[in-house]
């Protein structure tokens, strides 16, 4: 199953934190996304306008809505990025890659 097909699993306290070999599997799914620090996917995009840019943050955020799982987002004209981590556990779970995916897709 694709990791966009998956659902993003609601964390808790304790739950296991990616190591790097699990990441270094995820990230060749993941076209664009960075791992900084090794504590959260950061991706940037670009688009023809502010207005192109706002629909998509909309439906970024009605992904991380449905999912139970929020990013941090910044837009300006004609670009948007996200930041993705677990907040819960302060950094980077296999919800956070599926988080990803789905944002690929908005």
């Amino acid at each position: 199953m694709a990791l966009y097909q998956e659902s993003c699993v609601p964390c808790r306290d304790g739950a296991p934190l990616l190591d790097a070999a699990e990441l270094a599997e995820l990230l060749p799914h993941l076209p664009g996304w960075v791992v900084v620090d090794g504590h959260h996917l950061q991706k940037a995009w670009s688009f023809a306008d502010f207005q192109q840019a706002l629909d998509w943050l909309n439906r970024a955020g009605a992904i991380c809505e449905a999912e139970g799982h929020h990013a941090e987002f910044s837009l300006g004209w004609g670009h948007a990025s996200a930041e993705v981590y677990t907040h819960k556990v302060d950094g980077l779970t296999r919800a956070d890659a599926v988080l990803a995916a789905k944002l690929d897709g908005a």
